[in-house]
């Protein structure tokens, strides 16, 4: 799931600047689970702006605004108070806010009220998100037991461990665990030690050139 924070009020405010009418879109999914753009946050930003003399025509919580059907049924089903709004606020991630401004034919500003942090999974008790992915387009996962040092390596490191290990705790961040020793577990527990003999080339960045566009056949 894609990880959200809010912004700051103030920050929002300054970016609705001149926009009175504000339709609000909140995300049924993801930023409903990181208490950021569920319903209970976005009648909260409503009526913090109408504190501010917002007029809210509306809003809406698609399951998924970034995929396009969803959010064009949104729009489909709230048709009259989003003609009547100057501008969109979207409690989503930047996937979100970006599906909402390609599918809306008159083209509204529309401006983001959250910062999308990380790529994460729930713990099993579904309240704690960790990153596990930096969808660096360039996956080790096979070599490395399933744990990935890209993202869970402060240093990134293809080739562990850094050797600043203490207590099998990182030494940028000693609350966490060094990521290579985890490997060095995984793999000992699955018998593939001699993965951890394989030296692993510098990534291959010309794979992050952006955009990038994938066509699902």
């Amino acid at each position: 799931m894609i990880v959200t924070e809010k912004k700051p009020f103030e920050e929002i405010l300054e970016a609705l600047k001149g926009k009175k009418k504000i339709f609000i879109i909140g995300c049924g999914e993801c930023a409903t689970t990181c208490k950021t753009g569920g319903e209970r946050e976005v009648l909260w930003i409503k009526g913090e702006l109408e504190k501010e003399g917002k007029v809210v025509t509306g809003w809406a919580i698609p399951d998924a605004p970034c995929i396009s059907a969803q959010t064009r049924m949104a729009f489909a089903k709230n048709r009259a108070s989003i003609e009547e709004s100057e501008a969109f606020l979207v409690l989503a991630c930047g996937l979100g806010a970006q599906s909402v401004q390609e599918n809306d034919r008159i083209q509204r500003p529309t401006y983001i009220g959250l910062n999308t942090i990380f790529g994460s999974i729930l713990d099993k008790s579904g309240l704690v998100l960790f990153e596990r992915c930096a969808m660096c387009a360039e996956c080790v996962l096979n070599l490395t037991g399933g744990i990935c040092p890209i993202s869970r390596c402060p240093k990134g490191l293809l080739n562990g461990p850094c050797g600043g290990t203490k207590g099998g705790k990182c030494e940028v961040d000693r609350n966490k665990d060094c990521a290579w020793l985890l490997i060095y577990k995984r793999h000992k527990e699955l018998g593939t030690l001699d993965n951890m003999k394989v030296s692993r080339p510098p990534k291959d960045y010309s794979k992050l050139t952006r955009p990038h566009e994938i066509v699902i056949k």
